[in-house]
């Protein structure tokens, strides 16, 4: 598995490039279920969404610190986060680019996914390791 050790300033990058950056930072920390959906156009508040799973409230706190720290690290500050204290389903708010990661019932429970129904996932498999 390899690490982020370039850590890359993305300050000016394009909000497909920071999502990238996330599905990365996320996917080295067994995030399950990476989805990206490109919602420009059906969002008034966000280009990307980035989904996945946590299989614990320990995970789920954890791979929200982990992308929260190394995003700080490439120059990017989240402008908000929601629902780290509780880790059942923790949103980071990057303007363009907003990060939902879930508990596996929260997320079997507000299907986010059928909300944006009419986008497209994007392939990211050419992003993900094998886990």
């Amino acid at each position: 598995m390899e690490e982020l050790t370039n850590i890359k300033d993305l300050s000016g990058k394009t909000p497909y490039e920071i999502a990238e950056n996330i599905i990365k930072i996320l996917d080295e920390r067994k995030a399950k279920g990476l989805k990206l959906l490109h919602v420009e156009g059906q969002s008034s508040i966000t280009d990307y969404i980035v989904l996945c799973t946590g299989s614990s409230n320990t995970q789920i706190k954890a791979l929200a610190g982990e992308v929260e720290y190394k995003m700080s690290l490439c120059g990017v500050s989240a402008l908000n986060i929601d629902g780290y204290n509780e880790g059942i389903w923790v949103v980071l708010d990057y303007g363009p680019v907003m990060v939902h990661i879930f508990s596996r019932d929260s997320r079997d429970f507000y299907k986010l996914e059928k909300l944006y129904g009419e986008t497209s996932d994007i392939d990211i498999s050419g992003i993900l390791t094998d886990n």
